[in-house]
């Protein structure tokens, strides 16, 4: 009996812009941070958590912990890229996510972003909800 196939990540397309871009006319370093917070809080929306929603209702908020990110093969101006996010562990208070970010079938930058379940008052850690921990099991890699 073959085990099933791994959850396929989420994926959230975005364009590089003038902005995004250095002198050289790739995209800044820092900037493919950016674009992975953007696709984890387009897959937080997705799987029906919106940020500000969690903040004003349950009083939580998710914050970076730390960040690893290999770079590959430069993005330029005008290229479509397509952000990955998979939960690559969970813990009680905080999500270990892989991202990766392509450009068709290249591999451009991947990293590893531990965010951290906060308090949004204290700043104080606090367990994962019940109901996002088993929405973001979906992109659990396995």
């Amino acid at each position: 009996m073959t085990s099933p196939a791994p959850p396929a990540p989420f994926v959230h397309r975005l364009r590089v812009y003038w902005e995004d871009t250095d002198a050289g006319g790739v995209v800044f370093y820092a900037n493919y941070l950016k674009f992975f917070e953007r696709a984890r809080t387009e897959w937080l929306r997705g799987l029906g958590f919106g940020q500000q929603a969690l903040k004003d209702e349950q009083g939580l908020m998710f914050v970076v912990a730390s960040t690893a990110v290999r770079y590959l093969r430069p993005a330029r101006l005008d290229d479509w890229l397509d952000v990955t996010v998979a939960v690559a562990t969970a813990g009680r208070a905080s999500l270990d996510i892989a991202q990766q970010a392509w450009r068709g079938d290249t591999l451009l930058a991947e990293g590893e972003i531990r965010i951290g379940c906060v308090d949004a008052g204290t700043f104080s850690p606090r367990r994962i909800p019940n109901a996002i921990a088993d929405a973001a099991a979906q992109h659990t890699r396995r």
